[in-house]
């Protein structure tokens, strides 16, 4: 038995036979043509180009149809790059002049630029990179390459490879593939947002593991915390399929609790709201019994576009979001583009630290027409709408205090163009950063509510990059200095007044829910799949055992202890439910 640990990106458990996805098909050999038939291969070069341009054309339309308009949106980014000029003029220079097939051609050119993106020395740049290697396949599949070879694995089946690229992701056939993994990936790349679309479990960044795989192999993939145990013995076998077992048989009822408040024992009531990053994640926030839309991530509007959307565009996406989620709250952050997060379209140069750089509230006000067309574009579609906005990673009164100027400009703007902006469009600041705790008594009087984010808080906190597997371990939301940190928050919150809630992952684990419960905090949102397991939890427990829980937690020294006691404390409380977390 072997166990590996790798990021979790979609959530979910599988058990299953390996399927091995072979790349080796698509290793192009130099090779060159006769230059009498130079002008054939640029006919046939062209001709693959229109192929494959209306295979990502479906793409799009399929993923658009299955998933949503935003992952389509990254099939489209595809098909701009595969209708490049500059990148035809130099497949066909090539042709041309060295009398180079048109796969030795097409892989010399987005190789040399897959690899320049790889050596930029930013995560983003290197995701992207997968981008350029999924135009890569589409075409050299259109001129006649052969598709990707699958081995091994039989019925229901866990796909194992080095990368996975969007279109393969969302072209999977969810009736035979249970879940995926693979050596390369982070959280932030389409691969995983395709993969959390379509709610396929799925761990990446695993590291080179494939040459220890043979067929017939069984794997555990664990995509809730990360692990793949590969060659499970009797005993690791048992454990899941426990915990799979007591999830499936909790499917009924959680169903039945779906229209039930999440009300503690002795009547302490939290209010669950959603994080969505896509329009067409509001049905299941909805059927899951979010109370409103706790968390609209907008960048992921800008992530797949060659260009920055459109004021008319960004409207109808938000009007969108708001006429689904029958007449419920939605609070909206502005971009939080920059780190890990880069538009293609945005000007920006790469930066030595890009998580302490040019992003987020920053980016935004130092780019404030971008900003101002956002604004225009929600206030707008607030009409008819209970629309909240929200300025992300505030650091300063100054950066709160000239969003919200622009706010007002904006609003007035509308006003007098004939518009019927909203009288009262209530706004509020994430906090994310210890300066902004540190702060917070001077924020609370110049915002109607706080959202706290626990993953950059943390990572802010401890000074622990979280993409950063060798800092991982300090990467820890159960640390005390960051509890210390989150209690502070929540007793400036209320005695100013202040509407306070929690939309980390941190509030989209039951186990941490009930310690957030007893620090004070009313209000989590949290991952659609993970609504219904925080309600039961939170329904089976008083507030006087999530209050002690939150003092003890301060008895202790270090993340690991308090992790420990919240394991043991949860099991203590619910069994059942500590089988399947």
């Amino acid at each position: 038995m072997l166990e590996l640990q790798g990021i979790a990106v979609s959530p979910g458990v599988a058990i299953g036979k390996v399927l091995i996805l072979d790349r080796e098909g698509y290793r192009i050999t130099r090779s060159q043509i006769d230059s009498a038939d130079r002008h054939n291969e640029l006919d046939r070069l062209r001709t693959a180009i229109a192929e494959a341009s209306k295979r990502l054309e479906q793409h799009r339309r399929d993923s658009t149809e299955k998933i949503g308009v935003d992952i389509g949106a990254i099939f489209s980014a595809h098909q701009q790059l595969l209708l490049d000029t500059t990148l035809h003029r130099e497949w066909e220079r090539l042709i041309s002049d060295s009398c180079y097939s048109a796969e030795f051609a097409v892989s010399t050119v987005l190789s040399r630029y897959a690899h320049a993106f790889r050596n930029m020395g930013s995560d983003v740049m290197a995701e992207r990179a997968g981008d350029i290697r999924d135009v890569e396949r589409t075409l050299l599949e259109a001129l006649g390459g052969a598709p990707l070879q699958v081995s091994g694995g039989l019925g229901q089946s866990i796909l194992l490879s080095h990368d996975l690229t969007p279109a393969e992701t969302a072209g999977l056939d969810r009736s035979k593939i249970i879940g995926f993994c693979t050596e390369a990936g982070g959280p932030g790349g389409h691969t995983a947002i395709v993969a959390r679309g379509m709610e396929l479990p799925a761990v990446v960044g695993l590291g080179s593991f494939l040459h220890r795989i043979a067929r017939e192999t069984t794997v555990i993939l664990d995509g809730f915390s990360g692990r793949v145990v590969l060659q499970p013995d009797e005993a690791a076998l048992k454990d899941y399929r426990q915990r799979m077992e007591v999830r499936a048989g909790r499917v009924k009822q959680l169903t039945e609790i779906r229209d039930l408040p999440a009300v503690t024992q002795d009547g302490t009531r939290v209010t669950l709201l959603a994080n969505i990053e896509f329009p067409g994640e509001i049905a299941a926030s909805l059927q899951r019994g979010a109370e409103g839309i706790g968390l609209y991530r907008t960048e992921f509007l800008y992530l797949g576009a060659d260009t920055e959307p459109s004021e008319e565009e960004q409207t109808t996406a938000y009007r969108e979001v708001l006429s689904q989620v029958d007449g419920l709250s939605v609070i909206m952050r502005t971009l939080d583009l920059g780190a890990d997060k880069v538009g293609k379209f945005t000007l920006l140069e790469p930066e030595s630290n890009p998580s302490l750089g040019l992003r987020s509230i920053r980016l935004s006000l130092r780019q404030p027409r971008m900003l101002r067309t956002q604004l225009r574009a929600m206030v707008r579609a607030a009409c008819g709408g209970k629309l909240k906005i929200m300025f992300p990673m505030i650091s300063t009164l100054h950066e709160l205090r000239t969003a919200r100027m622009l706010l007002r400009q904006v609003i007035d703007e509308l006003a007098e163009e004939g518009h019927q902006p909203p009288q009262k469009i209530q706004v509020g600041m994430m906090v994310e950063v210890p300066a902004a705790v540190l702060m917070l008594e001077r924020f609370v009087r110049e915002v109607d509510f706080i959202s706290i984010g626990t993953n950059d808080l943390i990572q802010y906190t401890m000074a622990a990059d979280r993409s950063n597997e060798y800092v991982a371990d300090l990467y820890a939301g159960h640390d005390p200095a960051v509890l210390r940190l989150l209690q502070t928050s929540v007793d400036v919150a209320q005695a100013a007044g202040v509407e306070i809630s929690v939309c980390g992952e941190m509030s989209s684990n039951p186990i941490t829910s009930l310690l957030l419960v007893g620090l004070g905090v009313r209000i989590l949102s949290a991952s659609p799949a993970s609504l219904p397991q925080m309600k039961q939890a939170l329904r089976q427990v008083r507030l006087e055992d999530c209050t002690q829980i939150a003092k003890r937690v301060f008895d202790f020294d270090t993340a690991r202890e308090v992790d420990a006691y919240l394991k043991t404390r949860f099991a203590e409380l619910l069994p059942e439910m500590a089988l399947g977390v």
